[in-house]
């Protein structure tokens, strides 16, 4: 029996308390198979996955030329870091930093990005720093990417990560808020920085530019890249990129 009657109630007996942990490990595992279902690209459907800084500062203000292009695609895109998503088929592309080392996914490099110094220009009160050791004195908005590529080629130390004050920020695009709120000088990515740069809300410190050591990559599982939608749009991603690239390098040349 899986149940005995105790008084006026019920009590499961051991079998009982086996049946019950069967069934909700049975249970379980439907619901994790049924949001799996979900989850996969549906026909004719084109799942990009890409870094909410990435997606939000680079992709969507190109992304009208690619909806030119191809009008009839329906497009879902997913600000996602998890790569399991693309081993598991949930995204048809993936757009992501790194070396470009991930095991069972296909991939093609974008383009490498720069690192530059940038704060309000309101930033305390207008007086902003410009030198080198200006900017280490200054209120510094920090994540946890390592700032020795650019203080190295600027010739300073790079600040400790135990040093007083300043702000902690996990992502680039709260970073970016906070910058433009004059809350203090960021070191950051010019993929990101480029948008708010152009429209005055931010300004450049220093000339000093260095080489951020994160590619932006392509990827997708592989075995699955057919003539149709992810080929069409890794095609207008490259295409973006060099045509970034050429803007990039008119930028840096007139600045």
């Amino acid at each position: 029996p899986l149940f005995i009657r105790e008084g006026r109630g019920l009590r499961l007996t051991e079998d009982g308390r086996m049946y019950a942990l069967q069934v909700r490990q049975a249970l379980r595992e439907i619901s994790n198979a049924t949001q799996l279902v979900r989850a996969r690209p549906r026909e004719g459907e084109l799942v990009i996955a890409t870094l909410p800084s990435f997606c939000s500062q680079w992709l969507l203000p190109r992304f009208p030329r690619f909806q030119q292009r191809y009008p009839d695609y329906r497009v879902s895109i997913r600000a996602s870091l998890d790569i399991q998503d693309l081993r598991q088929g949930l995204v048809d592309i993936g757009i992501r930093m790194g070396l470009g080392d991930w095991e069972g996914l296909e991939k093609k490099r974008l383009f490498e990005d720069k690192i530059i110094m940038v704060a309000a220009p309101h930033y305390n009160q207008g007086k902003l720093p410009r030198t080198p050791q200006e900017v280490m004195a200054a209120r510094l908005i920090r994540s946890t990417e390592s700032w020795s590529p650019w203080c190295e080629v600027a010739g300073v130390k790079e600040p400790p990560i135990n040093r007083p004050g300043g702000l902690w920020i996990n992502d680039s695009n709260v970073i970016m808020e906070a910058v433009r709120m004059g809350q203090g000088v960021a070191l950051e990515r010019l993929s990101v920085v480029k948008p708010f740069l152009e429209r005055g809300e931010i300004v450049r410190l220093t000339d000093i530019v260095a080489p951020y050591r994160f590619p932006y990559w392509l990827v997708w599982p592989e075995r699955e890249l057919s003539a149709g939608k992810q080929h069409d749009f890794i095609e207008w991603m490259m295409e973006e990129a060099q045509r970034y690239q050429q803007e990039l390098d008119s930028y840096m040349a007139a600045v």
